[in-house]
């Protein structure tokens, strides 16, 4: 398949890099961005033409997909853009920064019949889903809470690094929309449907930016289980992602890549208890231990899915109940109110 990057920032080089490195299932022919020395600069490392119009890259005839990698409230109209012109579409995370936004990107999904991915490259690793695979397996009993813990560090010249960084028209949101987002996604995953948020947040680390920089949430899913969600970029010197997965016959622990703990009632020995449970350091069978790998892992499936005509693992209705859920804590925040979440659409 061949491919048109979108945006020649540092995510744009990095799918640039990943796609380059598919060799035999992916390449590089284009590189689109206003700045044409940066997108000359990225294509000269790895690979294709430099252009500067996202036009001219939906125009050309060797171009099968765009992969969008620009701020984040510039991503639905590009993918829509690129899915009139009949191409397929990766869309970096979150999907867009307004449901309405999302919408038409769903809208123009099903008119053209393209494929659209949404990156959520977590679910390709090992430890998510070896716990998700407990989970849906029945392992964990019925799922009463989670946790998802996004504890990072962000230093001022990161908001300070972009015009668009840490404004809410175009960077949608703060720790939460940016960096949370993933550890959202897989909470929702193990979870399942998010009916109801009452969050708090702030921003108490960092200057000249309007969203925020700490936020705390508590989550109510369809299921009955209760979540909580928490996600900051003013935690020196940042801490690795967190989440918990907990049920009435088990748990399990994922931190720093691996399942750090895991317990199911029904491995128990007669007379064992939950103390002697052994951790499972390998992140259990499937998927990639890495970030990286992860994530080329996604893009072999968005192109198996372009291939065989199915949708994606990760796909726009993914990203839509993401978005809703963060949209949902800012809206919590804002008021001091709970929100109830009305799903798809």
């Amino acid at each position: 398949m061949r491919f048109a990057v979108i945006g020649a920032g540092v995510i744009g080089a990095t799918h640039a890099r990943l796609i380059a490195s598919l060799t035999g299932r992916a390449e590089l022919v284009a590189v689109v961005d206003a700045d044409v020395a940066r997108a000359t600069a990225v294509a000269g490392e790895f690979g294709g033409e430099p252009l500067s119009a996202l036009a001219a890259a939906c125009a050309r005839d060797d171009v099968d997909a765009v992969s969008i990698c620009l701020p984040s409230g510039a991503h639905a109209e590009a993918a829509i853009t690129a899915l009139r012109a009949g191409k397929h579409v990766v869309v970096e995370k979150p999907v867009d920064v307004t449901l309405a936004a999302t919408d038409r990107l769903i809208a123009a999904e099903r008119a053209t019949g393209r494929t659209v991915a949404v990156i959520s490259q977590r679910r390709f690793q090992q430890a998510p889903a070896f716990v998700h695979e407990a989970v849906a397996a029945g392992r964990l009993g019925r799922i009463t809470s989670g946790i998802a813990e996004s504890t990072f560090w962000r230093p001022q010249a990161y908001y300070d690094s972009g015009g668009w960084r840490g404004t809410r028209a175009m960077d949608g949101g703060g720790a939460l929309m940016n960096q949370g987002i993933h550890a959202v996604d897989l909470l929702i995953w193990m979870l399942g449907e998010p009916v109801e948020v009452q969050a708090y947040s702030g921003r108490l680390a960092h200057e000249r930016i309007d969203v925020e920089d700490t936020v705390a949430a508590t989550v109510r899913f369809a299921g009955g289980a209760i979540g909580s969600v928490f996600a900051t970029t003013a935690a020196y010197p940042g801490l690795p992602v967190r989440l918990s997965v907990h049920g009435d016959r088990g748990s399990a622990v994922i931190e720093r890549e691996e399942v750090s703990y895991f317990h199911a009632a029904d491995a128990e020995q007669p007379g064992e208890s939950p103390e002697h449970n052994q951790a499972v350091p390998a992140g259990g069978p499937g998927g990639q231990a890495s970030i990286d790998d992860a994530h080329r892992d996604q893009y072999a499936d968005f192109i198996e899915a372009v291939e065989q005509g199915r949708p994606p693992l990760i796909g726009t209705r993914d990203g839509r109940r993401a978005l809703e859920l963060v949209l949902g804590v800012y809206e919590s925040a804002r008021t001091g109110r709970p929100v109830t979440l009305g799903g798809e659409r």
